[in-house]
This record gives structure tokens, C-alpha cells and sequence, in this order.
């Protein structure tokens, strides 16, 4: 069995769902400390931060990942447990093994090699592991990234190895993410019988027309190298179970993922304008999850497209699709950020799953990047 495979087995058997480690950390800081890196935690709250480092001074590579998961769901609905790691024709199955306990594995396996081939390598490589990526993502890595750019601490370069592929290991690169906004809305109404409509306000038929406006809005047509801006509703509730009672009031969620044409505050003005311009009597809280960022053309992006021409035959899509991550908090830092590591069809879902052939595939591609810019 490779090394790669196993640790990733022994991270998917800890049942590590956001923000409880588990022990994983633990684990991978044991190996790392062996390997000769030193060991620093940063936890706040019950969330586990390490940092662990090889190497002073010069430039320094992150290697960003997250220990945490999200829950199963119903554990009769996987084929096998979903905290066993189970190997079913070339396939590792589990929950984290796509999302990302096998980028983990490969990260800590890479780094491993390079400092045993590279001992007195120039730079810093760096490992930077959270319990709360799939969480509310507040005291995690946005923590971190808040007291290294208090006391001045640069990352120059970052990787981090959530499930970007599409099809094959390799075809996407991400180069940058959409921002991401959420609004918790609260309109209030004033409950009555439905046969006396006169005598309530219906909170519902009140909120449609204004959702149905920032439903039917174009944002925009898009941004150089990012999609359009999207709004979505995601969950809305009402009403006491009963057919004949007109509810009280009406709450639902809902979520911006905008390109740099907007900042947050002109979203939450132009959300507020239209509320108003509706006449509804409501309370809006807001949470600003991160800003859109993108990693322009640079040492890493060439070095990451090389490497997976290279090593997988293979030209890489390069775009700044899909949700967010925990690089939109080191990119502020001043650092070329990428997102690199397996398929992602499977993650958040039943039988989460990787291919074994990619995931020991990872931990060169990885290495491979490191060298050619901190060896360059």
C-alpha cells in the first residue's frame, strides 16, 4: 500500500465533521515533526489551526488544506460506512476522500520528499491545516490570515487541494473564486384568519414580487476571467403548519457568489433599494463570507500548468468557477493562489469517493510545483 493511500485511510477513519479534528492533526503534525518541520499551533475556539514549517526566510509556499467534513447524512444510505475506508475496484470511498482528506495525504507525503531530497532547500515551505473549512469558516483559516498579516508574516505562493477536477486529475486549475455574500431576511407581516385577509398582512405574498425582482435581475454579463454574479434564494420558511392561519412573518436565506465588478456594500444597497421600494417591513443581517480574487498570470500558475502538461499530459482549464474556499483568505496576503486536486463530482455527497491511480498521482504533482519555485 502506497503511503499516500494510507495516511489518506487513516485521516477518512477519524470522523473529523466541522469543527472537530478528530486527531487528524495530530497524525499528520507526528509526521511532520519527524520530518523535521517545526510545529505551531494557532487554534481559536474549538477549531484546530497548524502551522507547520521547513526552512527560515526567503520565500514561502503554503500548502493549504482543511481536517474537516461534512456530516454523512443517513449512514444506511452509503454502500459502506462512511468513516471505514473502503477500497472497491481501484476506488477509495469515504467521506474526505475527495473533499479533502486525500490532498492532506498528498500534501504531507509531498512535503515529506522534498525536505528528504532538499534538506537545505532555500525558502520556507509551509503546511497550513484548519478544522473549519466547511463550517462557518470564522475561526479557522480567516483567523490566521487575520494574525499573520497583523504581524507581518508573508506566503508568497499557495496551493490548496480542494477537488477542482472535473473529468480527469488535472483538467481545471483554479485560479481564483466569485465572492460570497448571504443575507438572513426577516420580512414581518400580521397573522390572521385567511378567510380576513383585510384584517392581516400576508409576510409571503408581501416578500414574492421583491424576490422575484432580484431573482430576475442580470447583475451583470460577467468579468474578465470570472462568471456573472448570481443570486439565489436557498431556504425560505413560513407559516404555523395550519391552512387557514396567515403567518406572522416570512424567513428566508439567500446568497450573492459576485466577480470584482461589485463590492459587497453596493450588492447589500442595491438588495435594501429594492426592499424598501416594495414597502416591506423587514430586518436584513448580513455575512460577507469573502471577497472575489484572482491569481493574475505568474510564477505559479506557470509553474502549476507546466507541471500538469508534464506529469499528466494534459493542458489544464484555467477559470475561477465553482464555490469558495479557504484561499480567499491567503490571497489578501499578497499571494499567488491556485486550487489543485482531484475530481469533484462525488464531494458533499453519498459514496464520496476517489480514484487510487490519482490520488498516488498527487503527491508529485504537489512536489513538482514546490520545487520549481523554491529550488528556481
Amino acid at each position: 500500500m502506497s503511503e499516500v493511500l494510507a495516511l489518506a485511510r487513516e485521516l477518512i477513519a477519524r470522523p473529523s465533521v466541522t469543527p472537530d479534528d478528530a486527531g487528524c492533526q495530530d497524525v499528520l503534525a507526528a509526521r511532520l515533526a519527524r520530518a523535521g518541520f517545526t510545529i505551531e499551533w494557532l487554534d481559536a475556539g474549538e477549531v484546530r489551526n497548524l502551522w507547520a514549517t521547513h526552512g527560515d526566510g526567503g520565500e514561502v509556499f503554503c500548502l493549504l488544506g482543511h481536517t474537516d467534513v461534512v456530516p454523512p447524512g443517513p449512514r444506511e444510505a452509503w454502500d459502506s460506512d462512511p468513516f471505514a475506508p473502503t477500497e472497491r475496484d481501484g476506488v477509495l470511498y469515504g467521506r474526505g476522500a475527495a473533499d479533502m482528506k486525500g490532498s492532506v495525504a498528498a500534501f504531507v507525503v509531498a512535503a515529506e520528499q522534498f525536505v528528504a531530497a532538499h534538506p537545505d532547500h532555500p525558502g520556507t515551505l509551509a503546511i497550513l491545516l484548519t478544522s473549519d473549512e466547511e463550517g462557518d469558516a470564522i475561526d479557522g483559516v480567516r483567523q490566521v490570515a487575520r494574525r499573520f498579516q497583523e504581524q507581518g508574516r508573508p506566503i508568497h505562493y499557495c496551493i490548496t487541494g480542494e477537488p477542482s477536477s472535473k473529468a480527469a486529475l488535472g483538467d481545471l486549475l483554479r485560479v481564483g473564486r466569485r465572492g460570497s455574500l448571504s443575507g438572513r431576511l426577516r420580512v414581518k407581516g400580521i397573522q390572521g384568519h385567511v378567510a380576513y385577509p383585510e384584517k392581516a398582512r400576508n409576510p409571503i405574498h408581501q416578500a414574492m414580487p421583491a424576490l422575484a425582482e432580484l431573482a430576475a435581475r442580470q447583475w451583470d454579463t460577467g468579468y474578465p476571467e470570472f462568471p456573472p454574479t448570481s443570486f439565489q434564494v436557498s431556504n425560505i420558511q413560513s407559516g404555523t403548519g395550519a391552512n387557514n392561519v396567515i403567518p406572522g412573518d416570512c424567513e428566508l436565506q439567500f446568497n450573492f457568489r459576485f466577480n470584482p465588478g461589485w463590492q459587497a456594500e453596493a450588492l447589500e444597497r442595491e438588495v435594501h433599494a429594492v426592499l424598501d421600494r416594495h414597502g416591506l417591513d423587514y430586518e436584513l443581517h448580513w455575512h460577507r463570507s469573502g471577497e472575489p480574487f484572482l491569481t493574475g498570470e505568474g510564477r505559479l500558475r506557470a509553474a502549476a500548468r507546466e507541471v500538469i502538461r508534464e506529469q499528466l499530459g494534459r493542458t489544464p482549464e484555467e477559470n475561477t468557477g465553482g464555490g469558495t474556499s479557504d484561499a480567499r483568505f491567503i490571497a489578501p496576503l499578497g499571494a499567488e493562489v491556485v486550487e489543485l486536486g482531484p475530481i469533484n463530482a462525488s464531494i458533499h455527497k453519498v459514496n464520496e469517493h476517489v480514484a487510487i491511480e490519482e490520488l498516488e498521482r498527487l503527491p508529485a504533482l504537489y512536489r513538482a510545483i514546490v520545487e520549481r519555485l523554491l529550488l528556481a
